[in-house]
């Protein structure tokens, strides 16, 4: 099998926090009732906006429960809020936050999570989000978006300036190449789309990995189906009735396998009585500690693309 190319950071391809970010900046600038809250300082696209449009940038400290509860209250006040940080910090270390101050009151905020899975290795199980899914996904009123490359990434933040609601957005840290060539090829208000049409076995992703197996299956020739799975929560009605026209499905993801899209997918079908084979591909339940890289983790735990196609 060919090679697929490297995916580590490139100048090739705009990180997709620079193009979500720039895009929100653009809006801010003609929107005043748009606020963007972070305790990071370390993103370019940042400066900007404390350079140009301060009051309307909020940076919280190394405290992110404090900008949740701060969001809500913004939210309150119909102000359309953005809340930006590393992807485990605004989800597991936010979670009673959400719950309460967001969820549970129907609080319309945007949070936005960069370095989903294990985007931020060698940094460690501190910084891996491999549950954000799973956790995530069971609060009432949550929307979750998963773009897996530039053009999908600006589309989701067009829609998130345009349609106030409580939302997990997962970008990933690394630049991507892309899968999306024209803006009519992306309609977030279809949930998915079925990116490559080609036999029996269908393989249901999104994010990083998607991006993978989109350019691995078409320059190998693979004789396999692909559905980029962009909207997780809620899961689409339809969803099952293109589900049905396959032999089996795999589900490949960069979480751990519990609770995560291979969960949503077998709950589905089985809510459904749909006779489907079905395979979770996705991590193991553990906590990383190992240094190499992100493409050396998924060799080393199952979900590198060699062994997806052995």
């Amino acid at each position: 099998m060919k090679n697929y190319l490297d995916l580590k950071r490139s100048k090739t391809f705009p990180f997709m926090r620079d193009v979500f970010i720039d895009q929100v900046y653009e809006a801010s600038v003609k929107d005043k009732d748009i606020f963007f809250m972070t305790p990071d300082m370390g993103a370019p696209a940042l400066d900007k906006y404390r350079e140009n449009i301060s009051d309307q940038f909020i940076h919280c400290g190394i405290c992110e429960q404090h900008m949740i509860a701060m969001a809500a209250g913004l939210s309150l006040m119909d102000k359309n809020v953005f809340c930006y940080a590393m992807a485990p910090f605004i989800t597991s270390r936010c979670y009673e936050q959400i719950k309460c101050s967001l969820a549970a009151m129907d609080q319309k905020v945007n949070l936005v999570g960069i370095g989903i899975g294990l985007g931020y290795a060698d940094a460690g199980p501190t910084h891996y989000s491999t549950e954000d899914l799973a956790t995530m996904r069971v609060f009432p009123n949550m929307e979750i978006l998963t773009p897996c490359d530039e053009l999908s990434t600006r589309a989701v933040a067009k829609y998130a300036i345009d349609n106030k609601k409580l939302r997990f957005i997962r970008l990933d840290r690394d630049a991507l190449p892309p899968v999306y060539k024209k803006e009519e090829e992306f309609d977030i208000s279809q949930s998915y789309k079925t990116l490559i049409e080609n036999g029996e076995t269908c393989i249901i992703s999104n994010g990083y990995l998607l991006n993978k197996l989109f350019h691995f299956i078409n320059e190998n020739q693979l004789k396999y189906s692909l559905i980029d799975l962009y909207r997780s929560s809620p899961l689409p009605d339809n969803l099952i009735q293109d589900l049905k026209k396959y032999k089996k499905i795999y589900t490949v993801e960069e979480q751990w396998i519990d609770g995560g899209l291979g969960s949503q997918i077998l709950e589905l079908v089985h809510d459904n009585n749909i006779n489907i084979e079905i395979k979770r591909i996705g991590l193991d339940k553990i906590f990383y500690f190992q240094n190499g890289g992100r493409d050396y983790l998924h060799k080393n735990h199952g979900i590198d693309l060699e062994q997806i196609f052995l």
